[in-house]
């Protein structure tokens, strides 16, 4: 079987090589070996070119040619040919001065927006129908005096004020079905049937010139006892809406106080009343009455006139404002809003604290009796409003629907109504004018403002003024940056790099250098009296040195 042997073999003896190798290479022999050697060393010529471009490639700009190049302002005036010199050195000031005067306008600019400002912006939007508000009305007195029996009065004494050896100095009614139920007294019951009746008090009702009546009215209990909601849409009851504003375009009541009805006062207590008419409240229909902090007052002997405009405040979350998306986890309401939260607080803190609840809270826990009114719930409460102000912590809806108000009153009845008045209900007019009240909500305009938190500085701001403060001082945009970077990493890499580089050229340039062999090494290996040895039919590959005619075996050329 052949075997192949390929080599790169050079000789370092002269032209005229003596012995038999002589004078077997004749005048073409030496020029194809000269030919060889000269391509040889210009391959390694153009090698060792394309090595030196590639490490002139590699290597970084310096930074005089990259101080020229750069459109950084002011850095070709400073690094030049020749070294620094005055000057360099008058421009290197005013550089790093321009540079000092940005650094500081963008440290200003980034505390600025780390601020977080917003500003408030306010608009009014036209629309053709408005949604009517829910408007909750209470009297200022609890109790009427005809529906209170001696038993009544011995069970509300804590809450009244009276000692149960005083005398009540007015007459009483004869005790009810429930004092001989057996059953017991229970603040609910008792409110809800000897409150007044708003079919007593309502004397007339229209909405936007229709006529309205107890059953537009919802019932619903708060501080002030049984109270009633007007468009409350509870219960399946659709919300009215109106289409125009002005007066006649909303609401019209006249309410009857009844203050012969009103308890005496027999002491100072948080129950106790010294006002004649009615507390009114309007809201939204999402948010539960709290009518005793928010409402508003309406007298006897008055024509009230309130004029309303919706107000839709949208706020901003932190860090730019202090509102919360949050969610009702309430077991008693649906909708969040800040009154259902302190509703839902205030209850849960009475029924860990009293082991009770008042009559206006929801929930399943037993009503609070009169005494413990006296002894735990009110104080408690008074408590919770007045100094725990971390137990009760109500967030405030980014989203929020309110009511602003102008009131204005005009005296009612005149003295030429007042006879008539008195004909019509069948009163006196002394008691017309101490107990007849009108009461008159209806919208401005037909529109509603908006007052909306916006974000006074955000990044698309921050990094124009940024980019604006660059041009000024530095006159450099953001692709100067990104040269400056592209810069840095290239000495960085070359810096880097550049040990491995060299060690890996040096073993490519070993690997491509070939094996140089004198005649005396050849000599020395004797290969004649080995291959004499072998049998006759081992035989090479021609060709198997470069520039060299065929030849049959390996001895023809060395032997």
């Amino acid at each position: 079987m052949p075997i192949q042997i390929f080599c790169s073999v050079s000789f370092s003896s002269g032209e005229e090589a003596p012995g038999p190798l002589g004078d077997v290479w004749g005048p073409q022999q030496r020029r194809q070996r000269d030919n060889s050697e000269s391509e040889e060393e210009e391959e390694e010529k153009e090698q060792e070119a394309v090595r030196k471009e590639a490490r002139e490639e590699d290597s970084p700009m310096d930074l005089v040619a990259f101080a020229n190049s750069c459109t950084l302002h002011g850095a070709s005036h400073i690094f030049v040919e020749g070294g620094p010199g005055p000057r360099q050195a008058l421009w290197a000031v005013a550089f790093v001065l321009a540079l000092g005067a940005f650094l500081c306008q963008v440290g200003d600019r980034v505390a600025y927006y780390l601020s977080y400002p917003h500003v408030t912006l306010l608009d009014e939007v036209a629309t053709t129908e408005l949604a009517f508000p829910a408007v909750t009305l209470c009297n200022t007195n609890a109790v009427r005096l005809s529906q209170l029996s001696y038993p009544d009065l011995l069970y509300l004494a804590p809450m009244l004020g009276l000692d149960e050896s005083d005398d009540p100095g007015v007459p009483l009614a004869p005790p009810g079905p429930e004092a001989f139920s057996g059953e017991p007294f229970n603040l609910h019951r008792f409110y809800n049937r000897s409150c007044h009746r708003l079919e007593d008090m309502l004397l007339d009702c229209s909405y936007c010139g229709g006529p309205c009546g107890p059953h537009n009215f919802s019932v619903v209990f708060t501080r002030y006892g049984k109270c009633y909601t007007f468009n409350s849409g509870r219960d399946g009851r659709p919300r009215l809406k109106t289409m125009k504003g002005g007066t006649g375009n909303g609401l019209e009541i006249m309410l009857d106080i009844q203050q012969d009805e009103y308890l005496p006062v027999w002491g100072e207590t948080d129950e106790t009343s010294f006002e004649a008419g009615i507390k009114v409240q309007i809201h939204s229909q999402d948010e539960p009455p709290f009518i005793d902090q928010l409402g508003f007052g309406v007298a006897p002997g008055f024509q009230t006139f309130v004029s309303c405009q919706e107000q839709r405040l949208i706020y901003l979350p932190p860090p730019w404002g202090t509102c919360k998306a949050v969610t009702m986890d309430s077991d008693f309401f649906d909708s969040y809003s800040i009154t259902a939260c302190r509703i839902d607080c205030e209850t849960r803190y009475l029924v860990e604290n009293c082991n009770c609840r008042m009559v206006h809270m929801p929930g399943d826990a037993p009503y609070c009796t009169p005494e413990q009114y006296k002894e735990c719930a009110d104080p408690a409460l008074d408590f919770l409003v007045e100094k725990d102000q971390e137990y009760c912590v109500c967030e405030m809806p980014c989203n929020l629907t309110r009511y602003g108000k102008e009131l204005s009153m005009v005296k009612i009845p005149s003295k030429a109504s007042a006879k008539y008045l008195a004909k019509k209900f069948n009163k006196s007019e002394q008691y017309i004018g101490e107990n007849i009240l009108v009461l008159d909500i209806f919208f401005e305009v037909l529109n509603y403002e908006t007052i909306e938190q916006k974000k006074a500085y955000e990044i698309a701001g921050l990094l124009g003024d940024i980019g604006g403060q660059m041009g000024r001082f530095r006159g450099a945009s953001i692709l100067t940056v990104l040269e400056l970077f592209a810069y840095a990493y290239e000495v960085i890499k070359h810096k880097l790099c550049r040990r491995g580089k060299c060690q890996k050229e040096a073993k490519r340039s070993s690997a491509d250098k070939g094996v140089a062999l004198s005649l005396d090494d050849v000599k020395r290996h004797n290969p004649c009296e080995s291959l004499r040895g072998h049998p006759a039919g081992m035989t090479y590959a021609a060709n198997i040195l470069p520039h060299h005619p065929a030849r049959g075996t390996f001895e023809d050329f060395t032997c």
